[in-house]
This record gives C-alpha cells, structure tokens and sequence, in this order.
C-alpha cells in the first residue's frame, strides 16, 4: 500500500546535447530518492545507457513501454523512440530539439491522463526546439496551451519567490503590456498559489514598480502612479495584504524582499537577475496557476560543460522536492476545504 502512495514523477529529457540528462541521472545515483517518488524519464533507454557510458555513471534504470507500467523503488525510462539517436555534447541541433519536444510531449500527455502526478523539465533550448508543433517562447507557454488555467512563472527558493508580471517578451513592449487587468490576473494567481500550494493563509505579496524610482511622481514616467498604484489599492481595499509599488534597485539589496511572502516583478529581467544573483544554482522554476503541476530547475542547457561530467544536478533536485511539496500542499488543501460545513440560514 505504501509503494502505491508514492508520487509519480514525470521527466522530460530536455536537450540532449546539454547537462539534462546528467543531472536527471545524478539526481538518483542516490538510491533513497527512489523511497520518496517514482522518476518516470521520457526518452529511450538506448540514449540513456549512451549517457550512463560516457559520464560513467553507475545507475541501474528500467525500461518500460508506457507510464502506467512504470515500477516503484526503480528508475523507469519511457520508451518513446526507439531509433538511434546521436549526441553531440555542447552543440545545438535541429535533431536534439525535435526530441526535446518529444519528451515533452509525451510527458505532458501522461501528466494531462493523470498517468503521472507532476511533472520536472529539463532544460531546452529555446531556439532549435522550434518546430511546427512547438511555436512558444518556453515551456511555461507551451503548458499554458495544454493545460487548465492561466499561467505565472515563480522562481523560488525556500525563503525567496519571485513572480512575473510579464514573461518573455521584448523589453520594447512591457510598459504597453502592463495594464490594471494584467497586474489583477497575475497578482490572483500568485496570492491563490501561495495559499493552495504553499499553505500560506494569509499572503503578503510585494509588487515591484515599473520606472526607475518608480517613476518619481511622473518626472521618469507616469506609469506607477496611474496604473499600478491604483491597482494595489484596490488589493488593500479587499483585505489582501498587497503591497506596493516599489522601487526595484534598492529592493533586493536591502533585504526587504524578506518581509514577504512572494514579490512581483513588472518584466523578466527586473525579476530575475536579482533571483539569480540570490540564488543561482539552488533556485526552482514553477509554473503556477495550471491545472497540473511543473517544476523545472533555475539554469539553462550549459552547453559549455555538458559531456564533462561537472553539471550540478542540485537545482534538479530541489526542482523535483519543490513539485513533490507542493502536490501534497495542493491535495491536502483540495481535502480540508473539500467538505467545508455550510452553516444554513436561519430565519
């Protein structure tokens, strides 16, 4: 009965010329993580045994045909190719992006039929996993597509979450891009995030402005004062304890990022560089606001050093304790609020 309790995990490859799958298999030379889930990576165990060869890694993994034959206590890979594959460490293909894609397909597919309780993505790369299939900037763009809800990307760590109010689009559109029902859609995903899948009752939610010193009463733009400063307001006014907006070159630095739950960002960048300055290397991204539930780790396909055994496989890992986590939060919150007493009307 325990061995059924076990959360699924579904991993798509990523690219597979970068450190993807080296950190996938890293990430279970230690054998207790096979006691806390039950990794299912899609890909093909002919790639797989290429990998274990190369980077030398002594990891014994089960080949199954389809994820509902995956077995507990084992490292399953999904045949979902069967064909010779080449790999090519360190350099960008066409071939490497159409089974990127591939994995990430299918492996979407099994989170969608419930074949698998979350899902952790290696990284792609965003340029040769362009196809007719796959038209997104990113993974969070894609699942949106596939999935129920309305996305907002979340770099955290345990004592650092940062949200963004705008993704991956040119820095030329943000300030077009921003408007009242925007900043609405993104701040109601992060504060039902937080208490669904973080368990937070009351969230304290930090909005970052747009402008330099946001904006200093209009002489750098007119932005924060019109838009959003009216839209946090309206936050307070409802009881949720939004804060905001603040100017972002000071906020990081100072610490006062600690004295929230969660902070949103206007764009990509504001975000994320002081994310990654913070926490580079232990950080998880995860695609809040959907249906189903996907962590990634906070780096790209590293390039520079796949083949050479030196990838870290610690934001993978913390990636997948992260999805792990919050499955629990959010079937555990689904249970306490499932059968609520209605308290009846009395005349």
């Amino acid at each position: 009965m325990e061995k059924e309790e076990k959360i699924k995990v579904g991993i798509s490859i990523g690219d597979l010329n970068g450190i993807g799958s080296e950190i996938v298999l890293k990430t279970f030379l230690d054998k207790r993580m096979l006691e806390i889930c039950t990794p299912i990576l899609f890909a093909s165990s002919k790639v797989i045994s290429f990998y274990k060869k190369s980077l030398k890694l002594n990891i014994q993994t089960q080949g199954i045909n389809e994820p509902s034959k995956a077995l507990h206590g084992k490292f399953n890979v999904c045949n979902i190719w069967k064909e010779e594959v080449t790999i090519s460490y360190g350099k960008p293909s066409k071939e490497a992006g159409k089974y990127a894609f591939l994995s990430l397909e299918k492996a979407t597919e099994a989170l969608k039929n419930k074949e698998i309780d979350v899902l952790v993505t290696a990284p792609i790369n965003k340029d040769n996993i362009q196809s007719e299939e796959f038209t997104f900037p990113g993974h969070t763009e894609y699942l949106e597509s596939q999935l129920e809800g309305e996305s907002l990307m979340i770099l955290m760590t345990d004592e650092l979450r940062v949200g963004l109010i705008t993704g991956h689009i040119p820095i030329s559109k943000v300030a077009e891009t921003i408007t009242p029902e925007l900043i609405q859609k993104k701040v109601n995903i992060m504060y039902k995030s937080l208490v669904e899948d973080f368990g937070i009752d009351r969230p304290k939610i930090a909005v970052l402005g747009l402008n330099p010193h946001c904006g200093d009463h209009g002489v750098i733009g007119t932005e924060d004062d019109e838009i959003i400063r009216p839209t946090l307001e309206e936050f307070l006014n409802d009881g949720k304890l939004v804060y905001g907006p603040y100017a972002a070159d000071s906020f990081f630095g100072s610490g006062t990022y600690k004295e929230f739950d969660a902070v949103l960002a206007m764009y990509h960048d504001q975000g994320l560089a002081p994310f990654k300055t913070i926490a580079f290397g232990n950080g998880v991204n995860y695609t809040a606001g959907l249906s189903e539930i996907r962590t990634s780790p906070d780096h790209g396909t590293a390039y520079n050093i796949a083949g050479k055994g030196l990838g870290d496989e610690s934001s993978f890992k913390e990636a997948l304790f992260q999805a792990i986590n919050i499955h629990r939060t959010r079937e555990e919150y689904k249970t306490l609020t499932k059968n609520v007493l209605k308290v009846k009307k009395t005349s």
